[in-house]
């Protein structure tokens, strides 16, 4: 386990100064001070290592995120924390986002997409479950995990994917207005002349 963090830990670095397409496997191999047999004794090659940082990076946001989103008690509450802690683990941890960023843009594979989305539920699953509650009490449309996921969490997406990319958005305005638009977005609506 020691020996395969210390690889995935080598992709990050490497990945990070040379970008996802300019790296190869060799280059981790050496920057872990690993050997060519125990590289593929962990790793089928460079896909199969990609998709183990992949999930572990989804491991550590996940874990973050379910720590914030849990405990909340109102559905305002839950989408706040859901958005603002997706911004906080990504502004805290830029190579990692970047390099998650990077690596969903790229074509996975069937068999490897298939292992991350089944990883991915598994992790999703405990937020869901809160959420789930708001839903039916209706404080929450009742719309499918994966469009609510677009609503809530695409614009703190592509605001982290163009912010790591260099655009010069403010960390501090994103973490004080996406979270409340994601709210406005999907907050129920009050009739008028109610």
């Amino acid at each position: 386990m020691k020996r395969r963090d210390a690889l995935l830990d080598a992709a990050l670095r490497c990945f990070s100064e040379r970008g996802l397409l300019g790296t190869g496997i060799e280059e981790i191999r050496k920057a872990a001070g690993a050997s060519p047999s125990s590289v593929y004794h962990l790793f089928d090659g460079l896909p199969d290592l990609t998709l183990a940082l992949l999930i572990r990076t989804f491991e550590r946001l996940f874990t973050h995120l379910v720590s914030r989103v849990v405990p909340t008690v109102t559905a305002e509450e839950a989408v706040v924390a859901l958005v603002d802690g997706h911004l906080e683990w990504i502004l805290s941890h830029r190579d990692e986002g970047r390099f998650m960023y990077q690596a969903m843009a790229m074509e996975l594979g069937t068999d490897a997409a298939e292992v991350l989305l089944a990883r991915k539920a598994e992790l999703l699953a405990p937020i869901v479950q809160h959420v789930a509650r708001f839903v039916s009490e209706g404080s929450l449309p009742p719309w499918p995990t994966l469009l609510l996921d677009v609503v809530l969490l695409g614009p703190s997406h592509e605001a982290c994917r163009r912010f790591l990319g260099g655009a010069p958005l403010d960390p501090v305005w994103m973490r004080s207005q996406l979270p409340k638009l994601a709210w406005q977005s999907v907050r129920p609506q009050t009739p008028r002349g109610a």
